[in-house]
């Protein structure tokens, strides 16, 4: 009864903590404010030890890793992007990235108190397939490669929408430089001071959207490979453990199936990256299709209850 409580505090603490971090970063994209960031930081902290808290006494209760079930899964992922948010606001000064990870942190954690059935909130026994020491190694590993993959690509959608928006503009500009062109034939004065102003004004506009730029590609090139690396362990050892739990290495299930497209998608990113050859909108483009592919592998197979690897919803 004593862990049953403090299991209630500690999620409903941490929710509370997330939803303030998540109002705050929003605030501090359109108002800088210094006490806000300090806020948000000190909130995310207490956030995930509360989230911490919560893995540790499943752990007392269950006497293994708690990601027997769905919700135990999604809290995992949810104390995952918690613990990005300190790292990506390492040489972090725009908040874009923070504004990504906490939101996500308080999504994936109000689906998992809200939206799933009380009863499966409750701390079960592994089905036998689980029971193996196999566990910590590939569900950990995949269930963090999910953190990762997913910012990664949130990161990347905004990166594309940025692409997008910078050719509209493009073309914004360029009507204005066209009509400008045409009036300055008889002010001429007048216009090349409001030439001036207007070309320093948007040279500093486009350096900083280029600084935004190459910061997101650069994150998002970051996390994605951690991501990547991440899901190979995990796609390896879930492989040992299918073996000696079912006899065979790799059986086609729809999860595993979904797995390897993802790895597929987000090594096709990767490979476009480090050969250089394929730069903008394209593995931007690649990278935002892992975030479906991702929940379609977390939330889609489990949710439809097929496949080997749908305990996490049935159980």
């Amino acid at each position: 009864m004593t862990y049953t409580r403090v299991e209630y505090i500690s999620v409903h603490i941490s929710f509370l903590m997330l939803f303030f971090v998540t109002l705050s970063n929003l605030i501090n994209l359109f108002y800088e404010v210094d006490r806000f960031d300090h806020f948000s930081k000190n909130s995310m902290t207490i956030a995930s030890l509360c989230i911490t808290g919560f893995t540790i006494i499943r752990c007392l209760q269950t006497r293994h890793l708690p990601l027997g079930n769905l919700y135990e899964s999604l809290m995992f992922l949810s104390w995952g992007f918690s613990l990005l948010y300190p790292i990506s606001n390492v040489g972090n000064k725009n908040g874009l990235s923070g504004a990504i990870l906490a939101p996500s942190a308080m999504l994936t954690h109000a689906f998992a108190t809200s939206s799933l059935p009380h009863k499966m909130q409750q701390s079960t026994l592994l089905v036998p397939a689980s029971q193996s020491h196999w566990l910590m190694m590939h569900v950990s590993t995949t269930s963090i490669s999910y953190a990762t993959s997913l910012s990664g690509s949130l990161l990347a959608i905004v990166l594309l929408s940025l692409f997008y928006g910078e050719v509209d503009s493009y073309f914004v500009v360029n009507l204005e430089h066209n009509f400008k062109k045409n009036i300055s034939r008889r002010n001429s004065r007048t216009n090349i001071k409001t030439d001036a102003r207007n070309s320093l004004y948007l040279l500093l506009l486009n350096s900083r959207k280029c600084q935004l730029i190459n910061y997101l590609d650069k994150w998002a090139y970051q996390t994605i490979s951690l991501g990547f690396s991440l899901l190979t362990i995990g796609i390896l050892s879930g492989a040992v453990w299918a073996n000696e739990a079912r006899g065979s290495y790799w059986s086609w299930d729809p999860k595993e199936t979904w797995a390897l497209i993802t790895r597929l998608i987000y090594a096709t990113y990767l490979h476009t990256k480090i050969n250089e050859k394929w730069m903008g909108e394209g593995p931007a483009a690649a990278a935002s299709m892992g975030f479906f592919l991702v929940w379609i592998r977390f939330l889609g197979v489990n949710l439809l209850g097929v496949g080997l690897h749908s305990y996490g919803w049935l159980v």
